[in-house]
């Protein structure tokens, strides 16, 4: 492995000479590592995008679901028993390596998927993550970003001012401009009665594995307090892309509604708003390959979930 940074963080874990792998490079670098013990997954965090007193808080959050009986990776502590550490100017951490076949790889589902039954099951293990999350007492620092009314539609979005990006046309500016005003005095209303906690906030195919007939999930880099909606939109809007019939997302809803109660009348909502964050995720990403296509999809994603919701507005 030519990464010197690689290198140094199997020491500062008491694995140097173990066999690494690369395995993805999203948000994070992940590299496999074949420990005595079994195979762990060694990452590499994107520097600048999360602290490290996020990061920490987001090993002890996973710790927890992973401790509560959820399928997830568990953090691996360093030899000083730290849970990350900093090499350079790049947090890095171990986690456990959960064997399983991605639901979504290079974008395209796993051949011969049962999508449907893989909804009905990730609907459930997202409802036992907001059970798990509801009983744990976090640990004092505890940080997560949060995906509340400022978060989503404030002046600064945790993921960019999606109204402001470069690719939209007049119109299309005005009109996501006139749906944040108009979701702003909405959200405002009802986020007093809405369930809201620690959530996932990206349980989409790619952060799915599939091993032993349950599901796994990974990739917690964007979980943290948010509304369940939003949780439960992140989702659905990515099975609509796949199963546009709307059968795999039924059978995701029905996964959750079996283990958990909430009230989905404002799902279409949160489903717009999960829509516009990706027009603003976008903005940083210009110079990324094939951004200016995603770039493109996500606008009008956006815009056509937009009008919709405006139009139901005037009903």
């Amino acid at each position: 492995m030519n990464d010197p940074r690689v290198v140094d963080a199997l020491s500062l874990w008491g694995l140097g000479g173990c066999s690494v792998t690369f395995v993805a490079a999203r948000e994070n670098r992940v590299f496999r590592v074949e420990a005595p013990a079994g195979p762990l997954a060694l990452r590499l965090h994107r520097p600048g995008y999360r602290s490290q007193v996020e990061l920490a808080s987001e090993l002890a959050w996973m710790a927890a679901l992973e401790g509560g009986g959820l399928n997830v990776p568990r953090p691996v502590p360093a030899r000083n028993g730290s849970l990350c550490a900093t090499v350079g100017d790049t947090t890095v951490d171990v986690l456990t390596y959960l064997d399983g076949t991605p639901l979504m790889k290079e974008g395209q589902l796993a051949q011969d998927a049962d999508l449907s039954g893989i909804a009905l099951r990730l609907g459930g293990a997202l409802a036992r993550l907001h059970d798990i999350s509801d009983g744990w007492d976090a640990p004092a620092g505890f940080f997560r970003p949060a995906w509340d009314a400022e978060g989503l539609l404030g002046d600064n979005p945790l993921w960019g001012r999606f109204w402001e990006n470069p690719a939209l046309t007049a119109d299309q500016a005005a009109l996501l401009t006139k749906t944040r005003q108009a979701a702003q005095r909405v959200l405002s209303r009802l986020a007093p009665e809405l369930d809201y906690g620690l959530i996932h906030a990206d349980a989409v195919p790619e952060n799915v594995l599939i091993g032993n007939g349950a599901v796994h999930l990974i990739d917690f880099d964007d979980g943290g307090y948010g509304f369940r909606l939003f949780d439960l939109a992140t989702t659905m809007n990515r099975l609509h892309r796949y199963a546009p019939d709307g059968a795999a997302g039924r059978r995701f809803l029905d996964g959750y509604l079996q283990a958990r109660p909430i009230d989905l009348h404002p799902l279409p909502l949160f489903r717009l708003l999960r829509s516009l964050t990706y027009v603003g995720w976008v903005i940083a990403r210009m110079d990324e390959p094939s951004a200016s296509a995603r770039c493109t999809r996500f606008i009008i994603e956006a815009t056509d979930q937009a009008q919709t919701w405006l139009e139901h507005l005037k009903d």
